[in-house]
């Protein structure tokens, strides 16, 4: 019989043994699959449940229906206030990120990477503007104005360009020359061999050849809001378990993607398939696409749900989760590629976000109960004028030609068979007390969003007689709550658009690049940029405050050339490249961004190389700027050695002050103890002369002391 004890050291041998391979192993393909099918479909089912019926919704809302109901021959017009409010606020938030060359920039951690910011700052901007920025922003701030958040996706697209070439007549060299060339594709070869009577044997080809070059570039693109998910336990984009963007593909872009056709052509389904996604996408097309399969005929064509979810996952089980990028396919989550990635491509823009939640609060959704309630009341407005202007009438039966009542003509006779048969029933006109009602329910929509008709325009009822300052504090008063909007957006969505950018620009860089910086194009490297740097976004811009803006630049101009004309070109404070960047940012804040057609391009190598030109040019052919140049900073070394050689002799009489001080104080203090024993010879010599009548020689004594204090003033005097 085995002994207890030895079951359990097979058991714990088993259990060890079991945990090992367990340790080795780590997660299987399906239970990744299994894994990423869960956590996307609660992600998906969180979205459709929790959030589309709202964007839904608020899109209708935006388009201009209501959920009131009407009955029939009564006015069916509706309020736009959802409408109104977003067309109104948008203007402002375009104009506040894009009224500058640079509404971005990157803050340096340190000394070493001021230029590195600057260069990356414009650099950045660049690609921005090269990937259509300005419709990027209006697509975001649109869907964060609508439906409560805009998406912005930021990635690195490698691209293949295919061109066909046809060469003939090519010989045996030259063809072999593009043979080498691996990029090139033989698609026809035609050899030609023939016999020449003074060249002998000569061939030839006819060749057509495909070419493929790959290229990348950064893409920046906006995703409509239904195929953006998260799960439901998210707080930020930095905080979250899984977060992904399903879109419909063709088979064709899966394959130019590296997938195999047999295995995408299998996948099925689309996002149409789910009604709420589709409903919501319907509602913002505008339209509904009863065509799900496009060309059915091809199946290249043939669309599927692709999704591309990023999620922490413990592949290697080791207890240390690593952030993946899996691309699923089909309705079923079929996982098609699994790969580790640095940051999550996503950048969310909303304009009211609620703390400790991934979702805010959308303008839609603080109007939408105000355009119920204006509606039914411009409805109400609508129906008494037409009531009052149009009242219905009294018949006596039988005394009446119906026919005649029915006809609306202008002018037209009505027979009637005895007088008063036919009666208006007047209804009383109270549209102009239900005004007041209208009136303060578009007060209310005003102080919920800020939007104002100060802030929309200057309103001549509101702003007669009014003093500047005041129009300018009531402006800046109602601009407070897009101001709010505008730091959400910027320190949310803006910045974080701008760090994925600067890691993609460095990761992906290839070599040194051309850029145009302070009006002259440079060799910028972004290798060596540093991405830990900060991103700061200026959005003090497009507020109304130009003028203020403007005097300033004004005021700092100034200042600059007062510097430079009191101090000269060494003055270590104000430089040319100071000067002219000032000068640069005047003219961008009117308007005008190629400063460089109006003012030179200038950098310190510029600055440097100009000074020492000058200097060497007055040398050589005595120009008057260059020796008034030279002299000035002659001046200022012979002012500078004067100052020095009084500052020296100044100190040398301070410490010669100083010694004789001390030299009298030691003095001073000899007396001191010179008159002490005068007192106490005399004390000790009255007591001899009282006790023994014996007398010291005093007049000797006073002699020597004498001749000692006469000794130390002459010499403290003199040393």
């Amino acid at each position: 019989m085995i002994e207890d004890a030895e079951i359990e050291n097979i058991l714990g041998e088993e259990e060890e043994i079991f945990e090992d391979e367990t340790e080795e192993s780590g997660l299987s393909e399906d239970d990744i699959q299994s894994i990423l099918k869960s956590a996307v479909q609660d992600a998906v089912d969180f979205i459709e449940s929790e959030v589309s019926e709202d964007r839904i919704k608020a899109q209708r809302y935006y388009d201009g229906e209501v959920d009131l109901q009407h009955e029939d021959g009564r006015s069916t017009v509706v309020a736009t206030k959802v409408r109104d409010t977003v067309r109104a606020t948008k203007p402002s938030l375009m104009r506040v990120f894009l009224s500058s060359t640079r509404p971005v920039e990157y803050i340096p951690t340190g000394p070493e990477d001021v230029q590195m910011a600057e260069q990356s700052s414009d650099y950045a901007m660049m690609k921005f503007n090269e990937c259509n920025g300005y419709r990027i922003l209006s697509d975001v701030f649109h869907d964060a104005l609508v439906k409560k958040m805009g998406i912005a996706k930021v990635c690195y697209e490698e691209k293949a360009d295919t061109q066909i070439h046809s060469f003939t007549g090519l010989n045996d060299m030259q063809f072999e020359a593009l043979m080498m060339d691996q990029d090139v594709e033989v698609i026809e070869h035609v050899h030609v061999q023939e016999e020449n009577p003074e060249m002998g044997m000569t061939s030839t080809h006819d060749v057509k050849v495909s070419r493929t070059t790959y290229d990348g570039d950064i893409v920046i693109e906006s995703i409509p809001p239904e195929e953006f998910f998260f799960d439901n336990g998210a707080r930020s984009i930095d905080d979250l378990y899984v977060v992904g963007h399903r879109t419909d593909k063709r088979i064709s872009d899966l394959v130019a993607m590296g997938f195999d056709l047999d295995e995408v052509s299998e996948l099925s389904g689309t996002t149409d398939s789910d009604s709420t996604s589709g409903q919501e996408e319907e509602e913002r097309a505008g339209y509904t696409d009863d065509q799900t399969d496009e060309n059915s005929l091809d199946p290249s064509m043939k669309k599927v749900m692709v999704t591309e979810a990023y999620m922490k996952i413990d592949v290697e089980g080791d207890g240390f989760p690593v952030l993946y990028k899996a691309i699923l396919g089909g309705s079923t989550y079929k996982l098609l590629d699994l790969e580790p990635c640095d940051d999550v491509p996503f950048a969310t823009f909303e304009v009211d976000p609620e703390p400790h939640t991934m979702l805010g609060h959308s303008l839609a959704d603080l109007v939408s109960d105000d355009q119920d309630t204006s509606t039914s009341i411009l409805r109400g407005i609508l129906d008494n004028v037409a009531m009052t202007n149009n009242p219905r009438l009294a018949v006596l039966e039988g005394a009446v030609n119906y026919d005649d009542m029915m006809n609306n003509e202008i002018g037209g006779v009505v027979r009637m068979t005895q007088p008063g048969a036919v009666m208006p029933l007047d209804v009383p006109f109270t549209a102009g007390q239900t005004m007041v009602a209208l009136q303060y329910v578009d007060q209310l929509v005003e102080q919920k969003t800020g939007v104002t008709r100060a802030s929309m325009g200057l309103d001549p009822d509101a702003m007669q007689s009014t003093a500047k300052a005041a129009v300018s504090a009531t402006i800046q008063a109602a601009a407070g709550q897009t101001e709010v909007m505008v730091r959400n957006l910027a320190q949310g969505g803006m910045r974080r658009l701008f760090k994925l950018m600067l890691k993609l620009i460095v990761k992906h860089a290839d070599g040194p690049k051309m850029m145009r910086l302070n009006g002259s194009y440079q060799p910028v490297d972004p290798r060596v940029w540093n991405t830990e740097m900060d991103v700061g976004v200026n959005v003090g811009l497009g507020t109304g405050r130009e003028e203020e803006k403007a005097m300033a630049y004004r005021e700092i101009l100034g200042m600059q050339q007062q510097i430079w004309q009191a101090y000269g070109p060494g003055n270590g404070l104000v430089t040319m490249t100071n000067m002219r960047n000032t000068m640069s940012d005047m003219a961008a804040s009117a308007g005008i961004y190629r400063s460089e057609r109006y003012f030179s391009p200038m950098d310190p190598q510029i600055e440097q190389q100009m000074m020492q030109q000058q200097a060497q040019q007055g040398e050589q052919q005595g120009d008057p700027q260059s020796q008034a140049y030279l002299q000035a900073e002659q001046m200022k070394a012979q002012v500078k050695q004067q100052s020095d050689a009084q500052k020296a002799q100044i100190d040398g009489q301070k410490a010669m002050a100083e010694h004789q001080r001390k030299m009298r104080e030691m003095a001073a203090q000899d007396d001191l103890a010179r008159d002490k024993m005068a007192q106490d010879f005399t004390l000790a010599n009255t007591e001899l002369a009282a006790k023994y009548g014996i007398q010291a020689d005093a007049v000797a004594l006073k002699a020597e002391q004498e001749r000692e204090r006469m000794f130390w003033q002459n010499s403290g005097g003199q040393q």
